[in-house]
């Protein structure tokens, strides 16, 4: 299993600079929020999509996050865990970046209580976790940036469809054109 977090910037109510011009999407984001960095810019906030990608069949679960805390990515692998295992895939081991929320003693007594093996990448070589690195790619260019949203909430929205079609519709040169649903046998037959 591979994990790892996406981290974005927050559309502002109207649309940011890829729907306006700059000028236009500053306006926007000042009227959103109240909240400033030190220099003065208004600052809208992250959402931080958290991603575990199987090795084999590369079926992937996916939630949007206020943080990235320890705390919350262990409750996140704890969903995770529940959605492959309803799949009937038994995972493992979890490889993971060395995020801090990832080195933390939490997440490693966490997957050790499961019986799962916990590895990291070598520092500066996301490579090493290239199956999850890949489908942040292919996030950010199918959803996040694939159309001008208006709204951070407009974008949430067309998130879980999109996941859907990449779980059960989307065809991977890796899997043959078929989709990963397609690999998993309590999935069979509702990818179609």
């Amino acid at each position: 299993m591979h994990v790892d977090i996406k981290k974005l910037g927050n559309i502002p109510d109207g649309g940011g600079h890829r729907v306006t011009d700059r000028s236009a999407g500053l306006q926007n984001r000042k009227r959103t929020t109240t909240a400033r960095y030190p220099h003065g810019k208004p600052k809208i906030g992250y959402s931080y999509i958290h991603n575990a990608v199987d090795d084999h069949s590369r079926l992937a679960y996916s939630e949007i996050l206020a943080d990235e805390t320890k705390e919350t990515a262990v409750a996140f692998w704890h969903r995770a865990n529940a959605f492959f295992t309803s799949c009937g895939i038994t995972v493992e081991r979890v490889l993971t970046d060395n995020g801090s929320c990832y080195k933390s003693f939490l997440w490693r007594d966490t997957l050790t209580a499961a019986g799962i093996t916990c590895k990291h990448t070598r520092p500066y070589r996301p490579q090493t976790n290239g199956k999850v690195e890949r489908f942040n790619r292919t996030l950010a260019d199918e959803w996040a940036y694939a159309r001008p949203y208006t709204t951070e909430t407009e974008r949430r929205e067309a998130f879980g469809p999109w996941l859907h079609t990449y779980n059960h519709h989307r065809g991977h040169t890796a899997l043959a054109g078929k989709p990963p649903a397609s690999r998993v046998p309590n999935l069979t037959g509702q990818y179609t």
